[in-house]
Protein backbone atom coordinates (compact mmCIF):
# COMPACT_ATOMS: atom_id res chain seq x y z
CA UNK A 1 0.00 0.00 0.00
CA UNK A 2 1.13 3.34 -1.08
CA UNK A 3 1.16 6.67 1.05
CA UNK A 4 -2.54 8.67 0.84
CA UNK A 5 -4.53 5.83 0.64
CA UNK A 6 -7.69 4.97 2.74
CA UNK A 7 -8.63 1.52 3.72
CA UNK A 8 -11.76 -0.32 4.50
CA UNK A 9 -12.82 -3.87 5.83
CA UNK A 10 -16.23 -5.60 4.98
CA UNK A 11 -16.83 -8.96 6.02
CA UNK A 12 -18.31 -11.32 3.29
CA UNK A 13 -19.05 -15.51 2.89
CA UNK A 14 -15.48 -15.91 1.83
CA UNK A 15 -13.98 -13.68 5.18
CA UNK A 16 -12.65 -10.17 5.47
CA UNK A 17 -12.16 -8.33 2.61
CA UNK A 18 -9.82 -5.39 3.14
CA UNK A 19 -10.10 -2.64 -0.05
CA UNK A 20 -7.81 0.21 -0.58
CA UNK A 21 -8.83 3.82 -2.31
CA UNK A 22 -6.50 6.72 -3.27
CA UNK A 23 -9.91 8.76 -2.30
CA UNK A 24 -11.34 8.85 -5.81
CA UNK A 25 -10.89 5.25 -7.09
CA UNK A 26 -10.48 1.47 -5.80
CA UNK A 27 -6.94 0.61 -5.92
CA UNK A 28 -6.55 -2.41 -4.19
CA UNK A 29 -8.89 -5.79 -2.71
CA UNK A 30 -7.30 -8.74 -0.80
CA UNK A 31 -9.52 -11.32 0.59
CA UNK A 32 -8.33 -12.85 3.92
CA UNK A 33 -6.22 -16.01 3.71
CA UNK A 34 -5.49 -18.00 6.23
CA UNK A 35 -6.49 -15.19 9.09
CA UNK A 36 -5.03 -12.51 7.68
CA UNK A 37 -4.89 -9.76 5.37
CA UNK A 38 -2.00 -7.86 3.88
CA UNK A 39 -3.62 -4.25 5.26
CA UNK A 40 -3.92 -5.55 8.71
CA UNK A 41 -6.81 -5.44 11.09
CA UNK A 42 -6.22 -1.58 11.80
CA UNK A 43 -9.54 0.81 11.87
CA UNK A 44 -11.11 1.94 8.69
CA UNK A 45 -10.23 5.12 6.99
CA UNK A 46 -12.32 5.28 4.59
CA UNK A 47 -14.35 7.51 1.98
CA UNK A 48 -17.32 7.51 -0.12
CA UNK A 49 -16.02 5.05 -2.39
CA UNK A 50 -14.81 2.18 0.23
CA UNK A 51 -18.17 2.49 1.41
CA UNK A 52 -19.80 2.09 -2.39
CA UNK A 53 -17.53 -0.69 -2.72
CA UNK A 54 -18.28 -2.17 0.60
CA UNK A 55 -21.79 -2.43 -0.44
CA UNK A 56 -21.46 -3.48 -3.64
CA UNK A 57 -19.83 -6.29 -3.01
CA UNK A 58 -22.50 -7.37 -0.07
CA UNK A 59 -24.94 -7.31 -2.84
CA UNK A 60 -22.49 -9.20 -5.23
CA UNK A 61 -22.44 -12.17 -2.40
CA UNK A 62 -26.47 -11.66 -1.72
CA UNK A 63 -26.67 -12.54 -5.28
CA UNK A 64 -28.82 -8.96 -6.28
CA UNK A 65 -25.59 -7.79 -7.66
CA UNK A 66 -24.46 -9.41 -10.95
CA UNK A 67 -21.73 -6.33 -12.27
CA UNK A 68 -19.51 -3.62 -10.31
CA UNK A 69 -19.86 0.18 -11.27
CA UNK A 70 -16.73 1.54 -9.00
CA UNK A 71 -13.97 3.49 -10.61
CA UNK A 72 -10.79 1.75 -10.61
CA UNK A 73 -6.73 2.64 -10.89
CA UNK A 74 -4.95 0.11 -10.65
CA UNK A 75 -0.54 -0.39 -11.59
CA UNK A 76 0.23 -3.06 -14.33
CA UNK A 77 2.30 -3.34 -17.16
CA UNK A 78 0.12 -2.53 -20.83
CA UNK A 79 -0.07 -6.32 -20.95
CA UNK A 80 -1.73 -6.76 -17.87
CA UNK A 81 -3.79 -3.55 -18.02
CA UNK A 82 -5.48 -5.31 -21.68
CA UNK A 83 -5.88 -8.91 -19.86
CA UNK A 84 -7.94 -7.12 -17.06
CA UNK A 85 -9.78 -5.24 -19.56
CA UNK A 86 -10.91 -8.90 -20.89
CA UNK A 87 -11.76 -9.30 -17.75
CA UNK A 88 -14.45 -7.18 -17.78
CA UNK A 89 -16.26 -8.10 -20.39
CA UNK A 90 -17.16 -11.56 -18.85
CA UNK A 91 -20.46 -10.87 -17.39
CA UNK A 92 -21.99 -12.61 -14.21
CA UNK A 93 -21.70 -16.39 -14.70
CA UNK A 94 -19.92 -16.35 -18.14
CA UNK A 95 -16.27 -18.17 -18.41
CA UNK A 96 -13.50 -17.93 -20.47
CA UNK A 97 -10.18 -19.82 -21.08
CA UNK A 98 -6.57 -18.17 -20.62
CA UNK A 99 -6.58 -18.95 -24.27
CA UNK A 100 -9.57 -16.89 -25.18
CA UNK A 101 -8.04 -14.45 -23.13
CA UNK A 102 -4.79 -14.26 -25.03
CA UNK A 103 -6.56 -14.61 -28.36
CA UNK A 104 -8.50 -11.04 -27.48
CA UNK A 105 -5.11 -9.42 -26.34
CA UNK A 106 -3.66 -10.50 -29.59
CA UNK A 107 -1.42 -12.89 -27.95
CA UNK A 108 -2.96 -16.08 -28.74
CA UNK A 109 -0.16 -18.69 -27.61
CA UNK A 110 0.41 -16.82 -24.16
CA UNK A 111 -1.80 -18.65 -21.96
CA UNK A 112 1.10 -18.35 -19.17
CA UNK A 113 1.54 -14.90 -19.94
CA UNK A 114 -2.55 -14.20 -19.42
CA UNK A 115 -2.19 -16.40 -16.11
CA UNK A 116 0.91 -14.40 -14.67
CA UNK A 117 -1.15 -10.77 -15.90
CA UNK A 118 -4.38 -12.74 -13.98
CA UNK A 119 -2.81 -13.70 -11.25
CA UNK A 120 -1.56 -10.42 -10.60
CA UNK A 121 -4.94 -8.55 -10.67
CA UNK A 122 -5.06 -5.85 -7.89
CA UNK A 123 -8.66 -5.76 -7.60
CA UNK A 124 -10.24 -10.14 -8.01
CA UNK A 125 -13.69 -9.76 -8.07
CA UNK A 126 -14.02 -6.71 -8.79
CA UNK A 127 -12.33 -7.36 -12.05
CA UNK A 128 -13.55 -10.87 -12.43
CA UNK A 129 -10.53 -12.68 -12.72
CA UNK A 130 -12.02 -16.46 -11.29
CA UNK A 131 -14.14 -16.30 -14.16
CA UNK A 132 -11.24 -17.84 -16.15
CA UNK A 133 -10.49 -21.31 -16.30
CA UNK A 134 -8.48 -23.80 -18.37
CA UNK A 135 -9.46 -25.03 -21.56
CA UNK A 136 -11.46 -28.18 -19.69
CA UNK A 137 -13.10 -26.01 -17.16
CA UNK A 138 -10.82 -27.37 -14.95
CA UNK A 139 -9.72 -24.30 -12.08
CA UNK A 140 -5.70 -23.95 -12.70
CA UNK A 141 -4.87 -22.18 -9.64
CA UNK A 142 -6.13 -18.67 -7.90
CA UNK A 143 -3.59 -15.86 -5.86
CA UNK A 144 -6.66 -14.40 -3.31
CA UNK A 145 -8.03 -15.81 -0.62
CA UNK A 146 -7.15 -18.86 0.39
CA UNK A 147 -6.29 -20.11 -3.60
CA UNK A 148 -8.67 -22.88 -5.20
CA UNK A 149 -10.99 -22.96 -2.85
CA UNK A 150 -12.09 -19.46 -2.87
CA UNK A 151 -11.99 -19.39 -6.43
CA UNK A 152 -14.72 -22.54 -6.53
CA UNK A 153 -16.83 -20.76 -4.08
CA UNK A 154 -16.60 -18.01 -6.48
CA UNK A 155 -17.61 -20.30 -9.26
CA UNK A 156 -20.12 -22.15 -7.60
CA UNK A 157 -21.89 -18.72 -6.79
CA UNK A 158 -22.04 -17.85 -10.19
CA UNK A 159 -23.76 -21.13 -10.96
CA UNK A 160 -20.13 -21.60 -13.49
CA UNK A 161 -19.23 -25.21 -13.77
CA UNK A 162 -15.78 -26.14 -13.25
CA UNK A 163 -13.82 -29.10 -12.30
CA UNK A 164 -10.82 -29.12 -9.47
Amino acid sequence: MTAAQFVGHVKTPLGRIALTSDGQNITGLAIERHGQLPWGDDSDATVAVLETAKTQLLEYFAGSRKAFDLPIEVAGTAFQKAVWEELNLLPFGAVASYADIGRATGRESAARAVGGAIGANPVPIIVPCHRVLGSNKTITGYSAGDGISTKAWLLDHEGIEHRA
